[in-house]
């Protein structure tokens, strides 16, 4: 069976390793997606059911931690929105750092097609929003139209197959990333109340002695984790949300190895040829010690050889994917459809809704269209391969699939009142269901009509 495995792994395209990871980390992503919808639809139908008592209750439960005068006492959703979510922005820190430093946004001429495009894509929808809602109570809610949902918009397109060409995904991926950088931002400057210097002056001291780990070569994730919670501890005491703790966490984790190439094959052939010495065609056995003692030798030797951020990046992707976010959406997506806009019912024609509705479908894909092509004529960025002016305006409209990043923005920007926030959540929803279907239409008609042409 190994061989076998060995063989098939051979038989690979060259191009089809290299974009090995990429593949894995779009198949988590798009499942990830399925499993968001399932629990949206669990919680519209909670909120709206003779149950949904229940669902209130559920959010509200009280949660107490600490230990003798230390206690830190919050409902369910509010661990789940302060807590739970600085472990997916402590994700999405990893992502941008690994996209940094190896990725998409490696070099300048890399990343400035997807910086432009996630540019034009905050941006248009933020003033289409703007218009609908200045000098209106309603008008911090800017920020909630210029989010995009990775895992939603990637879940779109694999529906796709190879209907599309990889520079498609990877441009999409990047734009996603790129705009969580900016929602990051958003967050941190524009949705932050109440700020305390000096108690961000110990989330910062934190955030150095993890940065000092790193330079003293600190791999294991331990020491990272502890002082990492006493930061989040700090930044959800400090007025800056606590999320941004997860991001700085994420920057601070090593993304270099230990040993080099040439010296991990040597070591790894040696105890290889001695686990193979010592047990021949005999399994493993709690009696051979030097059969033990080799896989333990190669597995130290594997753990040298691979970058911790990598290996946390991907074991963390499965909770956060499965776990983390289905939970956010149980919490978050359960909308009341007879309350809204005061009290009053569900209004879909209210410049909240307008903003928000119109923000993700027209201004992300006028805005990442015309950054796009801007980006493009000019010069400053290249046309990536195999893609028509159809992908970009399919792209752009994916990228409209708000969801998560745009709900999570909602609770911060009304978190003390919830006048406007069944409003928001509605136009979210749809603004996405919308967008993801005509998104998915745009790029199959593009592909069919290219296999017309040929």
């Amino acid at each position: 069976m190994s061989k076998q495995r060995v063989s098939i792994q051979g038989d690979r395209p060259v191009i089809e390793k290299m974009l090995l990871p990429f593949n894995q980390f779009v198949k988590i992503e798009s499942s990830g997606g399925v499993v968001l919808i399932l629990c949206t639809i669990v919680a519209l139908i909670w909120a709206n059911s003779p149950f949904a008592h229940f669902y209130e209750t559920f959010k509200n439960i009280p949660l107490t931690v600490g230990v003798g005068e230390f206690v830190l006492s919050k409902p369910a959703i509010l661990w789940i929105n302060d807590g739970l979510m600085a472990v997916f922005f402590f994700l999405v820190g990893l992502e941008i750092k690994r996209e940094v430093l190896v990725g998409e946004l490696n070099s300048l001429r890399q990343a400035s097609l997807p910086i432009c495009a996630a540019f034009g894509g905050m941006v248009v929808p933020a003033l289409i929003y703007a218009f609908f809602n200045q000098g209106t109570p309603s008008e911090g809610g800017w920020g909630i139209p210029m989010a995009t949902d990775i895992a939603f918009s990637l879940g779109v397109l694999s529906l796709l197959g190879d209907r599309v060409p990889m520079s498609l995904k990877i441009f999409l991926t990047a734009i996603a990333i790129v705009d969580d950088i900016g929602a990051i931002l958003v967050i941190a400057v524009f949705y932050s109340t109440g700020v305390s210097l000096w108690i961000i002056g110990v989330g910062l001291f934190f955030f150095l002695l993890m940065i000092m780990l790193n330079k003293m070569g600190v791999r294991a994730p331990l020491p990272y984790l502890i002082l990492g919670i006493f930061m989040w501890l700090a930044f959800l005491k400090s007025g800056v949300h606590a999320t941004v703790a997860g991001v700085l966490a994420a920057m601070t984790i090593p993304a270099s190895t230990t040993i080099c190439c040439k010296d991990f094959a040597f070591s790894v052939r040696k105890s290889l040829s001695e686990y193979e010495a010592a047990g021949g065609n005999s399994p493993v056995t709690l009696s051979n010690k030097q059969m033990l003692s080799s896989l333990s030798e190669m597995h130290e030797d594997i753990m040298m050889a691979s970058p911790p951020s990598k290996r946390i990046e991907h074991n963390l992707h499965y909770y956060v994917a499965f776990a983390i976010m289905p939970i956010f959406a149980l919490a978050n997506a359960g909308i009341n459809f007879s309350t809204g806009g005061g009290g009053s019912g569900l209004d879909i024609f209210h410049p909240v809704s307008i903003g928000i509705f119109l923000g993700l479908i027209v201004g992300k894909t006028i805005g990442i269209c015309l950054a796009s092509w801007l980006a493009i004529t000019i010069g400053i960025a290249d046309k990536p391969d195999n893609m028509q002016s159809g992908h970009f305006v399919g792209a752009a409209l994916l990228a409209g699939i708000g969801f998560t990043m745009s709900i999570f923005i909602t609770n911060l920007a009304w978190k003390d009142s919830a006048t406007f926030i069944v409003d928001a959540k509605f136009s979210i929803l749809a603004a996405s269901v919308v967008a993801g279907l005509l998104g998915f239409l745009v790029l199959r008609s593009c592909r069919l009509a290219a296999k017309c042409e040929a």
